[in-house]
């Protein structure tokens, strides 16, 4: 498993080899003693949401922002379905080629943020697509048994 660490403006990947090779010890709820390269750090950790993975630590006294991705958000950044807090969605893409078998919404339907919008084959597995967030149905680019390439836009929204 490996993980993309955000810190400040700063970026590093953390995998289960590179843990491994840090000596890592509770001393308290939240707060842990690692040495790493004969250097000895003190960290404390504060104010970590389990929704958008991000913490507020605390390292030898200085204070840091820390932002995780594990491999599931690394997935979806990927696949291009990750949706900053400040975008506005404007449109559906295919995640991946595939086959388009139901589009369950029309032209001009409001949707919510988990609604299913369209079913999309792809080796051999059907994948919902559902709304990352609230909108309405702009126009609907593929129809029903459409093939389409990785990116095409699927959907407009308003």
């Amino acid at each position: 498993m490996s993980y993309i660490i955000h810190v400040d403006s700063n970026s590093f990947e953390l995998s289960e080899n590179s843990s491994k090779k840090l000596d890592i010890s509770a001393t308290a709820e939240n707060h842990f003693h690692v040495i790493q390269d004969n250097q000895n750090f003190e960290v404390w950790i504060e104010d970590f949401s389990t929704q958008n993975k991000t913490a507020l630590v605390f390292v030898n006294g200085e204070k840091f922002t820390v932002q995780i991705e594990d491999e599931y958000d690394q997935l979806v950044k990927k696949m291009g379905l990750n949706i900053g807090g400040n975008k506005k969605l404007k449109n559906i893409k295919a995640p991946m080629p595939g086959l388009v078998l139901d589009i369950m919404v029309e032209k001009g339907q409001e949707i919510k943020k988990g609604d299913q919008l369209l079913i999309l084959e792809a080796m051999k597995m059907e994948n919902v697509l559902k709304a990352a967030g609230d909108g309405i149905i702009k126009s609907i680019e593929v129809e029903k048994g459409a093939a389409v390439d990785k990116n095409q836009i699927l959907i407009e929204l308003e």
